[in-house]
């Protein structure tokens, strides 16, 4: 474990995997590992700076993800390790995918229970329609998506109950 000199969450579709580097710099043994399962194992490697591919794969030999870990030398014998995702660095990787993963997995939480919902196109975006208990008699509840007319700001979410637009909390 002395030679373990990164880590990184990967999140992809399936979950999100762990990768791990070890690097010896008196020996150059370098040893990838995808979810505590090595992947790659370099021992006395004369070269200590350069690069390691790898491939993060699915239970049934998938892969989801190209990686390759490149090794650069700082001053002194201090090294800097960047990881690679499909080709871009992990941090814009990373970002890219959370939004993603974000879009993919939109649930609808009322009280702490995950709500069924339909999704439909309206009007002005998308909606999201589901039931929630009012105590009285259920309640319609609509999540609409829509456009903020602003690039940067992106989409704006509204909720409606009943037909009744709900303000947004200060909480």
């Amino acid at each position: 474990m002395a030679d373990l000199v990164a880590t990184w969450e990967v999140p992809l579709y399936d979950r999100t995997h762990k990768i791990s580097f070890e690097h010896g710099t008196t020996t150059g043994r370098r040893v990838v590992k995808v979810d505590d399962e090595v992947i790659t194992r370099r021992d006395w490697m004369f070269k200590l700076v350069g690069s390691e591919q790898f491939q993060i794969k699915g239970q049934n030999g998938e892969v989801f993800a190209k990686c390759e870990i490149v090794i650069n030398a700082c001053s002194g014998f201090t090294y800097e390790y960047i990881l690679f995702v499909n080709g871009k660095q992990f941090k814009t990787f990373w970002e890219k995918q959370t939004r993603i993963m974000q879009k993919d997995t939109l649930d609808v939480w009322v009280n702490g229970q995950k709500a069924e919902t339909t999704h439909e196109f309206g009007e002005e975006g998308t909606e999201m329609a589901f039931t929630l208990d009012g105590g009285g008699g259920d309640l319609r509840g609509v999540i609409k998506t829509v456009s903020s007319g602003n690039k940067k700001q992106g989409m704006v979410y509204l909720l409606q109950v009943n037909g009744t637009e709900i303000e947004e909390s200060a909480s």
